[in-house]
């Protein structure tokens, strides 16, 4: 081999080094912001209302523990209907009978209980947190995000 050859070869194997090692950083720096945001996510979804609730002072906790159980309790007939029109809706789709025009009225039926509960939980959150001092209504504001709000969401794994 040449002088020539061999200082070519040199320089396309460290051109090629510079682009690897830059490539790595990048897909290294993009990869630990990744992480990050879903950690800070994780954190504020996986957080309960109760865990919320409980980490202000018992004089707080207490009263607001009542009113929101009364409030999930108002909630809860529409979320059984949502549940109960999705079980009938797979069952059909799973059975000989299937019928696409009542599986999309079923879950049609499930989506829109589903938002009546939801409206219920969030109209009832809003006027107990309007109750609520500054310092606390702050800190329990957390309570109107829509991702995991219960322990068991939080715990159950992904079904498939």
């Amino acid at each position: 081999m040449t002088s020539r050859t061999l200082k070519t070869a040199l320089a396309v194997s460290v051109a090629l080094n510079v682009f690897l090692v830059a490539g790595g950083a990048a897909v290294w720096v993009k990869t630990r912001d990744a992480a990050r945001a879903e950690q800070s996510s994780r954190s504020s979804r996986t957080e309960t209302v109760m865990e919320l609730v409980n980490a202000r002072s018992p004089a707080v906790a207490e009263p607001l523990k009542e009113k929101l159980r009364a409030i999930a309790l108002m909630a809860r007939p529409d979320f059984e209907q949502a549940r109960a029109a999705r079980r009938e809706a797979i069952n059909i789709t799973a059975s000989d009978d299937f019928d696409a025009e009542k599986v999309d009225a079923l879950l049609a039926t499930s989506r829109a209980a589903e938002a009546r509960g939801r409206a219920v939980l969030e109209s009832g959150a809003v006027r107990v947190l309007a109750e609520q001092q500054p310092d606390d209504r702050k800190a329990l504001a957390r309570i109107l995000a829509r991702h995991r709000t219960s322990k068991a969401k939080a715990e159950k794994p992904a079904e498939k």
